[in-house]
């Protein structure tokens, strides 16, 4: 059993493709794999950063030893919701950049959600994902 996963941006609505996302995804077949929120703790007790790149440094790694642990990878991400504390839209770009290179080009159907805290004060975003294999 493979997994065929589609990614779509279809004429019909407006090309997320540059953002990093994709308007629409199918998958057939396969292993559904549900990753809960990452955030920006670390497996050694390193202290949270407060800068927001770095959280999103360390949440992307998680978010890929978490995939990895599953037996998943970037590229089988379908659907990503992003939660960011007082999300500025000025910010995004800076958050979708390091996104968009994670997935390198076979980007999920995306979510950004603006949200005034997460579980604990110094969690600037968190990021869950749903990956098919």
């Amino acid at each position: 059993m493979t997994a065929k996963i589609e990614k779509l941006n279809p004429p019909s609505l407006p090309d997320a493709g540059p953002l990093g996302y994709s308007q629409v995804v199918t998958a057939t077949q396969g292993k559904m794999v549900f990753v809960s929120g990452q955030v920006a703790v670390s497996t050694d007790g390193t202290p949270v950063p407060p800068d927001l790149a770095d959280q999103l440094s360390i949440v992307l790694r998680n978010l890929v030893n978490a995939l990895e642990a599953a037996g998943a990878a970037p590229k089988n991400v379908v659907s990503l919701r992003i939660y960011v504390v007082d999300l500025d839209p000025e910010r995004i770009p800076s958050l979708m950049a390091p996104v968009a290179a994670l997935f390198e080009g076979q980007a999920p159907a995306l979510t950004g959600i603006g949200v005034s805290a997460l579980a604990s004060p110094e969690f600037k975003l968190e990021i869950e994902a749903v990956a098919v294999i």
